[in-house]
């Protein structure tokens, strides 16, 4: 018995058999180089969105270049309805065109170069949104706190609570992280909300110099408005970077409250560093 079973064992499957083993052998060969090519597709597929990630900083620094310098520094009336025409909105399309001798402000300087940013998206077909979405760009003259262009132009962390609250990028603080192309907002002394003293900027890089390290931004700045300015970094008591990442995620304004309910409060209470960096997501 012990002989026939060995016998048994020894001997090789029959042809039919081995066809069969071959054939699975053969379909497992075939799953594994399509699921090898499966992963490289799905790894170049994401290739480009890893490689674009963070690369909206130049896309900004190129809307730079094309705004206007000079005018003059003005929070007047007359310089708000400037700003609205130069932000003009049409058969879906923003037409952003600031004349260099109207009087401009820092918000609404920054706010056009970030429509700028928005506009140059979609016309390379990198940005797609709905009408609802673009209506929700417009500057109507909202208050603090309203919108998208109420939330920017607000007191305290407007830029960086709409980034929060809408998942367009992430804010920080800190200076070692920055690069040209951040939005930047920088308060000249701790005060936020009421008796606050703060600038809406781009931030473009520092310079060492003989009496210390000097902060460069774009802004419209007192007194000659659009330009460049540098101002040592010792005289900048505390500031709060916004990165632009997720434009797309500027759909979610579609369910978000139309009104923030901290940012319009800071027109007649005070806030404090600590309160501006929670409700920012620092």
């Amino acid at each position: 018995m012990k002989i026939v079973a060995a016998a048994v064992l020894s001997r090789k499957p029959p042809r039919c058999a081995r066809a069969v083993a071959r054939l699975h052998f053969s379909a497992y060969l075939s799953g594994v180089k399509k699921l090898g090519v499966s992963m490289t597709i799905a790894v170049f597929a994401l290739t480009p969105q890893i490689s674009f990630a963070g690369d909206y900083n130049s896309l900004i620094l190129g809307q730079i270049k094309q705004m206007p310098t000079g005018g003059r520094y003005s929070v007047s009336h007359f310089a708000k309805i400037r700003l609205e025409s130069s932000a003009h909105f049409e058969s879906g399309k923003f037409f952003i065109l600031p004349s260099a001798a109207s009087p401009s402000f820092c918000s609404g300087a920054t706010y056009l170069v970030f429509i700028r940013t928005i506009e140059a998206l979609r016309a390379r077909g990198e940005l797609h949104l709905d009408y609802a979405t673009l209506e929700h760009l417009i500057i109507r003259d909202q208050r603090d706190g309203e919108g998208i262009w109420g939330r920017w132009n607000a007191n305290g962390p407007g830029t960086a609570r709409l980034f929060h609250e809408l998942g367009l990028g992430r804010n920080f603080d800190n200076f070692d992280q920055a690069k040209a192309g951040d939005f930047m907002k920088i308060f000249w002394s701790r005060q936020v909300g009421k008796n606050e003293h703060g600038h809406s900027v781009i931030f473009l890089g520092t310079e060492n110099r003989l009496d210390g390290q000097y902060v460069r931004y774009w802004s419209s700045n007192i007194p000659s408005g659009y330009g460049e300015r540098s101002v040592p970094r010792s005289k900048i008591a505390y500031a709060i970077f916004s990165r632009l990442e997720t434009p797309a995620n500027l759909a979610r304004i579609n369910s978000a409250p139309f009104v923030d309910t901290y940012l319009a409060s800071l027109l007649r209470t005070r806030s404090s560093i600590a309160e501006a960096c929670n409700k920012c997501g620092l």
